[in-house]
């Protein structure tokens, strides 16, 4: 395959994006300071984010104005160098997103020690307090049970009550209760995967899943049937960072359920090893491309750290096949 046709299935991804009738530039900035600017210290220079995510229609201003919102909102945070600013994700905003990274990177999903985690509302909550708790935890990857039961295979208990505190919930602790439950397959009664079926919408999600390889297994084929130097570095960078903002978008709705209670061929799996192969072809030529515009408010280019090669490290099953 020639590099036009590595030029011509990314171009489409590419305008894809751009004609979305609305971006959601919140979110793909905050994956771009988790992805790229972590790994080179944390910080950038506003102008030099403008300039990196302008060839994907993302104007100065709507760049401005969503980065002062990801300060109100408590993701991001600013220091002033002269006459420019840098700005740099917050204690709470680099928390959240080193929790999905360890979704993001992960090489295999985590095994289960078949049991389950729940946390009980006990007493009263207001309704606000009801959908603040109930969308804290689902971002967790926990699913509602019940109004006043929430569950998870595999989640941290003590590290989802800290996070509950860090996002203005430390209130309603006393009034839930973190518990382990085994279930001891007792006659008749019903079965993990019935639990499974009540508390996520994996049918939803297959389908997410399903789009996501349709969308980018065209560019990792052409990748790999193209030289090395198939892909231009600013290309590379547009495309990386498309690629981890949708799966992480997507990791966000998954519970991450372990083998045991996933439907047979879960397209999740499939989407993980594609992502895994087409980031590390990807990753040479747009870590380049950061090399000479990631800029900070001094006019530093801030060199990447180890962080970056230590992603997606572990056997992928695409790249052995390529």
């Amino acid at each position: 395959m020639t590099k036009d046709s590595v030029e011509q299935t990314i171009h489409e991804r590419l305008e894809s994006f751009r004609q979305q009738s609305r971006i959601k530039a919140g979110s793909l900035i905050v994956s771009v300071f988790g992805d790229a600017v972590l790994p080179r210290g944390g910080r950038i220079w506003l102008g030099s984010l403008i300039n990196l995510l302008g060839p994907l229609d993302l104007n100065e201003r709507l760049v401005r104005t969503t980065v002062f919102r990801l300060v109100k909102d408590d993701w991001l945070t600013t220091q002033t160098q002269g006459r420019r600013t840098d700005y740099m994700l917050t204690a709470s905003g680099q928390r959240r997103f080193e929790e999905a990274a360890r979704q993001i990177y992960a090489a295999e999903a985590p095994l289960w020690d078949r049991r389950w985690r729940l946390v009980m509302v006990l007493g009263e909550l207001a309704s606000r307090e009801r959908e603040q708790l109930r969308r804290a935890l689902y971002w967790q990857g926990f699913g509602e049970f019940s109004p006043t039961c929430f569950v998870h295979p595999g989640a941290d208990l003590e590290s989802s009550f800290d996070a509950l505190g860090a996002d203005g919930m430390s209130g309603l602790l006393p009034k839930l209760m973190p518990l382990l439950a085994v279930n001891p397959r007792l006659g008749q009664s019903a079965h993990d995967a019935d639990i499974v079926q009540s508390a996520w919408n994996l049918e939803s999600l297959a389908g997410a899943y399903t789009d996501f390889v349709a969308c980018y297994q065209p560019i990792l084929d052409a990748l790999r049937q193209s030289a090395p130097e198939g892909v231009d570095e600013q290309s590379a960078f547009l495309v990386r960072m498309l690629l981890i903002h949708d799966f992480r978008r997507l990791l966000l709705r998954d519970p991450e359920l372990p083998e045991v209670l996933l439907p047979s061929g879960w397209p999740g799996h499939a989407a993980r090893q594609l992502c895994k192969a087409l980031y590390r072809r990807l990753l040479g030529p747009s870590e380049r491309h950061l090399d000479r515009h990631l800029l900070l408010a001094n006019g530093e280019l801030p060199p990447a750290s180890s962080l970056v090669s230590e992603r997606f490290q572990g056997q992928d099953a695409l790249t052995e096949l390529a």
